[in-house]
């Protein structure tokens, strides 16, 4: 059977599946590119309010295909660096894309599945899901982001541990840590992430997507260049037909239906 991305909605969530059982959902350049196109149409789409990524089959995603990897070898390097790169602008994609992206994890994120995890914006995962930074074991180095990520997120010898010695960290102590946002009990990391997408679905779009931008670039920022960026976002905002609806609907005590 062979891999693929598959996409559904669950009502202003769409849901991007990974699926690939015989390599344990591991990626492929064709699934990477995929989930771009996937996320370029949904972009301008305004009934899709938030994007979930999850794996088939009680895992998320094992990282690259082994075998697949051994055989680029016998190619040149240019083959190998083209399919890293699909997975980057997929990586980016989720970033720079104006609507909440959630990861749902069961099962194992390993190596590029606990890259992609990490790049997206919220993560729930099963209580007894583990995440590891695979590379070094097969004498790799990470993609994807993942030491990006792990170096914002975590202390600096935290980090070093995951991606030095590739140990395996679980999803209740990443939890404790921050880097999870919410425990599900197993098989329920979905659910728990369809919850949170609808919660977010009931929230002003343009709200959403600026302070998902203000967040990526904060570190890249002086204080002051940032404090110009929060200005440009609020005052853009208040003028959007959405700001009177959200303000009117708090003082009146309704529930706003933003556009």
């Amino acid at each position: 059977m062979s891999a693929e991305l598959r996409s559904t909605f669950e009502g202003s969530t769409l849901v991007l599946s990974i699926h690939n059982p015989e390599h344990r959902n591991a990626l492929d350049p064709q699934m990477s590119a995929a989930a771009v196109e996937a996320l370029a149409a949904t972009e301008s789409n305004p009934d899709v309010r938030a994007v979930i990524i999850t794996g088939e089959g009680g895992v998320f995603c094992a990282g690259g295909n082994l075998q697949r990897l051994l055989a680029n070898r016998q190619q040149p390097q240019s083959v190998q660096a083209q399919s890293v790169n699909n997975l980057h602008n997929w990586i980016e994609a989720i970033r720079t894309f104006p609507k909440p992206v959630i990861a749902a994890v069961e099962g194992a994120a390993a190596g590029a599945g606990f890259s992609l995890a990490l790049a997206c914006d919220l993560i729930v995962a099963a209580r007894d899901a583990v995440f590891v930074m695979a590379y070094s074991t097969v004498a790799l180095s990470p993609d994807g982001g993942g030491s990006w990520s792990l170096a914002h997120a975590l202390p600096r010898q935290l980090a070093g541990e995951l991606l030095l010695l590739g140990e395996r960290i679980g999803a209740e102590r990443l939890h404790a840590l921050g880097v999870v946002n919410r425990l599900a009990e197993n098989g329920q990391a979905l659910a728990g992430a369809l919850k949170l997408a609808e919660r977010l679905g009931q929230r002003a779009p343009n709200a959403l997507a600026s302070a998902k931008e203000l967040l990526g670039d904060a570190r890249g920022n002086t204080l002051s260049q940032h404090l110009a960026a929060e200005r440009d976002h609020i005052v853009r905002n208040l003028y959007h037909p959405n700001g009177a609806i959200g303000i009117q609907a708090f003082l009146n005590k309704q529930t706003p239906r933003y556009e």
